[in-house]
């Protein structure tokens, strides 16, 4: 697997792709927005995850006046095995609750 730098906007970046779905799938501007980070962060993290085979970008089929057909970008399945990972590593992050073992509730 490629090695992706787990920063914090990277870690942004990869919780809004896996919330999109293929009835709501992530483009550009929703994905700086979702992650509340500027253009000029996202962009270079799409494109290091796509160079790493981690996401897979596609154009928008139908045209719509007024605006350029969108990119959307999706998780490979190398992609999500990252993202479980990094879920598994910063369960913080994506808000859950690590395991605990030999505690009592």
């Amino acid at each position: 697997m490629a090695s992706i730098r787990l920063t914090r906007p990277t870690l942004e970046v990869i919780k809004v792709l896996l919330a999109s779905t293929p009835d709501n799938p992530a483009w550009g501007l929703k994905i700086c927005e979702e992650a509340d980070l500027g253009s000029g962060t996202v962009y270079p993290i799409l494109e290091r995850l796509v160079d790493a085979g981690w996401v897979t970008r596609y154009a928008e089929k139908e045209d719509h006046p007024g605006r350029p057909k969108r990119i959307y970008y999706e998780l490979t399945a190398l992609g999500q095995q990252a993202a479980l990972e990094a879920r598994q590593r910063k369960p913080r992050f994506f808000g859950l609750h690590p395991a605990v073992d030999g505690g009592t509730s």
